[in-house]
């Protein structure tokens, strides 16, 4: 009741609530992440979340920072070129590993893999594609319902589970 005594009609939902929360909380069903693609729901060959991506990724970088913190020991690299060496040495890492293996170390330890939707292995074309994107930063940080990055979907991969 307000303070002249007339009720007030029930409220909704405030109309930030359904544009901040998304399409699902505008009530869109949207399904789960992957099921678009075929994939399944959970287990193995599941869609990757993003908790354990994020994990691989400090992984890969860590290990990156070694190996460039040791090349800058050798080569006596100045304060710039250690930081351009460890993206380089992250870029060839993700480059390599992925296009080859489908795997970096960081992703083997959290349990998830490269996977192409096509079921090919990811190949060193697709895996540089992916590898140039992901050290962009930017296109990574767009994802799709599926969890897929610009990086994926330029390489037509999808990240999931072992």
């Amino acid at each position: 009741m307000s303070s002249s005594g007339k009720e007030r009609p029930a409220a909704g939902a405030r109309w930030t609530q359904t544009w901040l929360g998304g399409a699902r909380s505008a009530g869109a069903d949207l399904g789960y992440p992957g099921e678009r693609l075929g994939l399944p729901e959970q287990g193995g060959g599941a869609v990757a979340g993003y908790g354990r991506r994020l994990l691989a990724l400090f992984i890969d970088w860590g290990l990156s920072l070694l190996v460039a913190s040791l090349l800058a020991r050798v080569f006596e690299l100045s304060p710039p070129e250690r930081s351009l060496t460890t993206l380089l040495v992250f870029g060839v890492q993700a480059w390599v590993l992925v296009g080859l293996l489908g795997i970096t170390i960081g992703k083997r330890i959290c349990g998830i893999r490269v996977a192409r939707l096509d079921g090919r292995p990811v190949g060193p074309v697709w895996g540089l594609a992916r590898a140039v994107l992901l050290v962009a930063v930017v296109p990574a940080l767009i994802w799709d319902r599926d969890h897929r990055g610009l990086h994926d979907r330029a390489a037509n991969t999808i990240v999931v589970n072992l």
